[in-house]
């Protein structure tokens, strides 16, 4: 049985990572290369991917910037294992590579798909403009296995998993999908149709590129409005919806005509949202309302397009 580490990057250091990670094979044979997929990154980076090749090392180079979906579908492709092993490239290991590594093994074969999880420092950072997207991820992504496998579909994500080849070859990351938002969301759909199981397992990576508050904010809106494109085009919505608790309390506002409401609100006070968002002390019960009620905005911008192309 043979393993693959899979790292898409696009303008981000990595050069620790990958050098762990090889310490790391060294001590644990099944895995056996790591393969690094630049997608459009600057020659400055680019060049620093290429000093990384070597034994059990290989770059996988895109020119132009093809997306997170498409990138990983290549690396995907080209991998020599028999699983593979998805990494973010803003990914730090909270311990050693070998044990990290090590932790995978005993749930092979028994499982197609495996989650590791994502941790976040447990002291908040001291710049402020990075508390949004720290608290968000320590008190709403981090969780621990136990949590996750009780709705594993839910809770999948591509920052940390394996998957067997024979499945992302055969239920590829959607191509269609260029800009940042709910891949790990489609994906999870497709494995659920199809049959095919989550199990999560406590492996976490550290998230290591925390985003600024108004970085965070632009990259919510691009998520959000993914998400509503992708509610527009799967064929079993109601299954789809399951999976994103938004979309659930967006249905059932919808059936109450309360997501005009939303709409309107998200319309006129988006900015203060954004202010009082964009402050040391962050309300995540606000970052949900922002959300939805931008959702419900996005969702009548869709539906009133998706007329008139009908008509």
């Amino acid at each position: 049985m043979k393993i693959s580490i899979l790292i898409p990057v696009n303008n981000y250091d990595i050069v620790a990572l990958v050098h762990s990670m090889k310490d790391g094979m060294l001590k644990v044979p099944e895995f056996c290369e790591i393969l690094i997929g630049d997608d459009g990154s600057s020659p400055e980076y680019r060049e620093k991917y290429r000093k990384l090749e070597g034994e059990g090392i290989r770059l996988v180079v895109s020119e132009k910037n093809i997306g997170r979906a498409a990138i990983r579908n290549r690396l995907a492709l080209d991998a020599s294992g028999d699983y593979l092993l998805f990494i973010d490239a803003d990914a730090m290991l909270p311990g050693t590579a070998e044990a990290y590594l090590k932790k995978w093994l005993p749930y092979i074969g028994k499982h197609k798909v495996i989650c590791g999880g994502v941790l976040y420092h447990n002291i908040p950072p001291d710049n402020p403009d990075l508390m949004l997207r720290w608290k968000y991820g320590r008190y709403r992504e981090q969780k621990k296995a136990s949590e996750r496998n009780r709705h594993p579909h839910v809770s999948f994500s591509t920052f940390n998993f394996m998957i067997e080849k024979s499945i992302i070859t055969r239920i590829r990351f959607n191509e269609e999908l260029k800009q940042y938002g709910h891949e790990d969301t489609l994906l999870g759909y497709q494995l659920k149709k199809a049959g095919i199981g989550i199990f999560h397992i406590d492996n976490g990576l550290m998230h290591e590129g925390l985003e600024s508050n108004r970085e965070f904010l632009n990259k919510t809106k691009l998520g959000i409005e993914n998400l509503s494109l992708l509610y527009d085009k799967v064929t079993d919505k109601k299954a789809f919806s399951e999976l994103v608790k938004l979309l659930k309390t967006y249905n059932k506002l919808k059936t109450l005509k309360l997501d005009i409401i939303l709409s309107w609100i998200f319309i006129h006070y988006r900015e203060r949202m954004e202010i009082r968002l964009d402050s040391p002390k962050v309300s995540l019960w606000l970052f949900n309302f922002y959300k939805l009620s931008m959702f419900c905005t996005f969702r009548a911008i869709h539906v009133r397009r998706n007329i008139f192309s009908l008509t």
